[in-house]
């Protein structure tokens, strides 16, 4: 009995109040002797470092025998590391030089990443760190260093601080985003999709969709067919709220299979890596219009859609050239309209100046169809019909670029307002107005977006007075005047002037006054961007005709935006 107290004391570990005074000491197991024991301690490197023990080499361990390791497991601190590194003998020891080498890179880097997850950025790696990536203790990591002569500095160093997974975010995050919209008809296809890791936001949203669930959406698992889920996990939520059976069937039915047919597809296909199957999760919003009925073409659309879109993300589609490229070419097959900008002159301009509205639509319904062409809506119309005379235009040409000429001399923010209610995509303010009232009529056009223009009409000099703004104008109008004399034009000449003057700045020249197709091919070789034209065409008996002749004028204003537009996807 007294041996047995005497061993179940000698194996307790010293209070905390011995601790505090000397550092802990080594207690042996009874039966062993003290010179078996510390033969045992200098196999594993233990060594007495104030309250803990600490182990220098995890793989020694295994040299105690099992009553030693029992004796010894008490006297550990709790989060001693080397009771989570037992399995480092399991790590087999690089051969060569340039084997430990690229092993080393390989973890540091995965150490960088893990690093900067719950950073804005990733940071570099550290030893520690990457020790724990190799699942090896950081000393061993140290006695590997100095053995191959490698300074883990310079591995370090040749990692960037910005380092990602090939499709992760600067959190080393996967966020990824596809869309597609494929077929026609009731049961046309449209997909957005997010694919993301599970432990980053699209993991929690992924997490959140499936426990919060709302009438007419209900979130579900996409599946091939009952128990056979795709991987990675794909979550489908349906756009268009299902307000009975019938819709219910074809979420669950035909659009469920074809999204999970796509995904798995997508992984045969190598359109997402095998290696990311488990780590990732899909959240595919799908759009099933309520009149669909063809359980085939519902299938066949959003399998393609699916794949489509996840090829897009995968790919980060688009890129910043096709959207660019797009942005002012493209029309939404929805909405129906382009809403143009002036991007790509030269551009011609027609003045309805006639005050009658009848006659102003009937000119718009005869002009030829091209992107080189600007209305205006004069000042006499406006005046005689106000400003809502532009959206009453605006049906018989939704697509066309309408300029209000407001001929503003005061008061130019309330007056871009009332243009810009009517759905005018610039407006114009006369050169005559105070600085001050351009200053603030062309601030308000682009705060909504719309070009600010400033007609120079009977101003002297044109470049005193833009010099005088804050506010530079999206457009300048010059006008044209003939010499008495010598039946000369003059007035273009300042263009190179005004645009060397303000090379820093964006804006496009306009000429008026007269313009014939004639003076047009002047005013262009000249560098205007816009040439503005009124009775030539609008009285004349053949308009279309009229409107051609000047888009004949150079090989730029011949060649139509969209002439040559080749749709690929």
């Amino acid at each position: 009995m007294s041996t047995s107290k005497q061993q179940s004391t000698a194996h307790k570990p010293a209070s905390s109040s011995t601790t505090q005074s000397k550092p802990r000491q080594f207690i042996h197991p009874p039966h062993h002797t003290y010179r078996q024991c510390h033969e045992h301690a200098e196999k594993a490197s233990i060594v007495q470092c104030g309250s803990t023990l600490e182990c220098r080499t995890a793989c020694a361990f295994d040299f105690f025998p099992a009553c030693f390791r029992q004796s010894y497991i008490p006297l550990m601190h709790p989060n001693s590391v080397c009771d989570q590194q037992m399995s480092e003998h399991n790590v087999k020891k690089p051969e060569t030089r340039e084997e430990f080498v690229d092993m080393l890179l390989e973890a540091a880097k995965k150490a960088a990443e893990d690093r900067g997850v719950p950073k804005v950025r990733p940071t570099k790696p550290t030893v520690l760190g990457t020790a724990e990536v190799l699942n090896i203790h950081r000393d061993t990591l140290y006695a590997w260093l100095k053995e191959f002569n490698v300074d883990f500095k310079d591995i370090s160093d040749s990692i960037p601080t910005d380092i990602v997974s090939a499709y992760g975010d600067a959190t080393g995050k996967v966020y990824l985003i596809g869309e597609a919209l494929v077929g026609d008809g009731n049961e046309v296809a449209h997909i957005d999709l997010l694919i993301g890791d599970k432990n980053g936001p699209v993991g929690n949203a992924f997490a959140q969709g499936m426990c919060s669930l709302s009438a007419g959406h209900t979130p579900l698992l996409a599946v091939i067919r009952p128990n056979l889920p795709p991987k990675p996990h794909t979550l489908l939520v349906p756009k268009v709220t299902t307000k009975n059976m019938e819709d219910v069937n074809k979420i669950f039915g035909p659009a469920q299979a074809a999204v999970a047919k796509a995904v798995a597809d997508a992984v045969e296909d190598g359109i997402i890596p095998t290696d990311k199957i488990d780590d990732w999760v899909i959240i595919c919003s799908v759009f099933v219009h309520p009149a669909a009925s063809d359980f085939r073409k519902i299938y066949h659309y959003n399998y393609g859609a699916t794949k489509l879109a996840l090829k897009r993300a995968l790919a980060k589609y688009p890129p910043l050239e096709k959207i660019l490229y797009d942005k002012d070419r493209g029309k939404h097959p929805i909405m129906g309209f382009k809403v143009p900008r002036l991007w790509r002159p030269p551009y011609l301009q027609i003045s309805l100046d006639n005050p009658d509205l009848d006659s102003a639509k009937k000119i718009i319904a005869q002009l030829p169809g091209s992107d080189r062409i600007i209305i205006e809506v004069g000042t006499p119309l406006i005046k005689r019909y106000g400003t809502k005379v532009i959206n009453e235009l605006r049906e018989v040409a939704k697509s066309m670029f309408f300029v209000a000429d407001l001929k503003t001399l005061d008061v130019g923010k309330v007056e871009v307002d009332l243009a810009y209610d009517e759905t005018a995509d610039a407006v114009v303010a006369s050169g005559l107005a105070p600085a001050e009232t351009l200053d603030a009529f062309i601030h308000e056009a682009k705060r909504l977006a719309t070009y600010g223009v400033v007609d120079m009409l009977n101003v002297e000099d044109p470049l005193k007075k833009l010099k005088s703004i804050k506010e530079f104008p999206d457009i300048v109008i010059l006008h044209r005047g003939i010499d008495q004399e010598t039946g000369r034009t003059h007035g273009m000449e300042i263009i190179p002037e005004i645009r060397q003057t303000f090379k820093d700045k964006k804006f496009l020249i306009a000429v008026a006054g007269g313009i014939v197709p004639e003076t047009a091919r002047e005013a262009l070789q000249k560098g205007a961007d816009i040439i503005i034209v009124g009775r030539y065409i609008t009285q004349s008996k053949d308009v279309e005709r009229a409107v051609r002749d000047f888009l004949e004028a150079t090989p730029e204003m011949r060649e139509d935006i969209d002439l040559f537009r080749v749709h690929v996807e």
